[in-house]
């Protein structure tokens, strides 16, 4: 092969799933019991591993493992997959764990540093390093590139006053006074909120050291909500394939809230601007303590993704996908949602229809693939498109 790249590893059949938090859900985990060969589930301990899938229904379906007891490095082979849900922070040692028994890897997060630096290495290997293949990031890509796509089929490669927003939320479905309820790493969440972010607004780049100062309302279906922007949405106007004479008035990727979250995080704030670190893990222990995301409760997933824009002629186009999901006792909306889209790129790697490298969930065709199997697996948006003239 060019470039000296390995000869692509094919996928064996094996699935090691690692980690067992609240985003694990039943359907994505289902499926790869269903259609691999194997699957492997490791906890922090093996009774973590045995009591998801007990509480899952797939006792039996998958074979439980324990990371203090079981050694991942000893069990992998070539053609392996080892799907990481573990914090962000601990996926570059894994991924090079994978990368050094020639196995795939795939996970959720956004691609880190650590994990870039291994991209060259995968593909010379011949692997696959799937990432953001969850909800956000994940969904909301797949849903910005097929907008992409129809406007440049209706608008074409030059246009203006271009406008792209994407808002995700995983709320709790009876609001609380907190306005929230962890479903994920406490610490992750406020972590994030320590991130800058940078956008571009009234075609301006513009960059807010505390992303929680740019919140806004806003109106999604008859329903306000507040949203502030999440991380540096920049690089994504070249990752969702804007062309070069696209002249982009709006891009901002922000993070969805029900009205009065700012108010009630006020006091969370304040020790997320003093950075010390110590604290904030403090702080995320009190609260995940105090509000978590329980079996009683309900959750619910919000998602809307939007590009409007017009060539310099005076035609337009507007289109936008809507996602409104609402856990119930089987599984939650955030474990659906992050976990079958997740699931099914692993098929896809089963399927050796993933090239070795580094890809961040779907672009091109493979687009099509995935929203179809989305909706018709519980996962079915609501797209509104309208040719405007000026």
């Amino acid at each position: 092969m060019s470039d000296g790249a390995a000869r692509p590893v094919r996928a064996n059949g094996t699935v090691h799933w690692v980690g067992t938090g609240l985003s694990v859900g039943r359907t994505g985990l289902s499926l790869l019991c269903d259609r691999a060969g194997a699957v492997r589930l490791w906890g922090r301990n093996r009774a973590r591993a045995e009591g998801l899938l007990a509480q899952l229904h797939l006792t039996g379906r998958a074979v439980p493992r324990g990371l203090d007891s079981d050694n991942l490095a000893a069990e992998l082979q070539p053609g392996d997959i080892v799907v990481s849900m573990l914090p962000a922070t601990e996926h570059p040692e894994l991924l090079q764990t994978a990368i050094e028994h020639r196995a795939h890897f795939a996970s959720t997060s956004y691609v880190s540093m650590g994990v870039l630096a291994q991209a060259s290495a995968a593909t010379e290997r011949g692997t696959v390093i799937l990432t953001e293949a969850g909800l956000d990031p994940g969904i909301d890509h797949l849903m910005a590139h097929r907008l992409v796509a129809m406007a440049r089929k209706a608008v074409g490669p030059q246009a203006e006053a271009v406008e792209f927003t994407s808002y995700c939320g995983g709320l709790p479905a009876v609001v609380n006074e907190f306005r929230y309820r962890f479903s994920w790493a406490p610490y992750g969440v406020l972590a994030a909120l320590g991130s800058p972010a940078r956008y571009v607004e009234e075609g301006a780049t513009r960059t807010c050291t505390h992303p929680w100062d740019a919140t806004r309302t806003i109106r999604l279906h008859q329903e306000d909500f507040e949203a502030y922007p999440n991380r540096d949405s920049v690089p994504f106007i070249t990752q969702y394939g804007f062309p070069d004479d696209w002249s982009v008035d709006t891009f901002v990727r922000s993070t969805l809230r029900n009205v009065g979250w700012r108010q009630a995080w006020e006091p969370v704030f304040a020790t997320v601007r003093e950075g010390d670190p110590a604290r904030i893990h403090a702080l995320a222990d009190e609260l995940a303590g105090r509000y978590p995301a329980t079996a009683a409760d309900r959750d619910r997933v919000v998602l809307a993704v939007e590009l409007r824009l017009r060539s310099r002629a005076g035609a337009g186009w507007w289109g936008r996908y809507r996602l409104d999901l609402t856990g119930n006792a089987d599984e939650s909306a955030m474990a659906l949602c992050v976990s079958l889209p997740l699931a099914f790129g692993v098929t896809r790697i089963l399927e050796d229809a993933v090239p070795p490298g580094l890809h961040r969930a779907a672009e091109g065709a493979e687009v099509d693939c995935w929203l179809a199997f989305l909706d018709g697996n519980g996962i079915q948006p609501m797209f509104e498109e309208n040719h405007l003239l000026s």
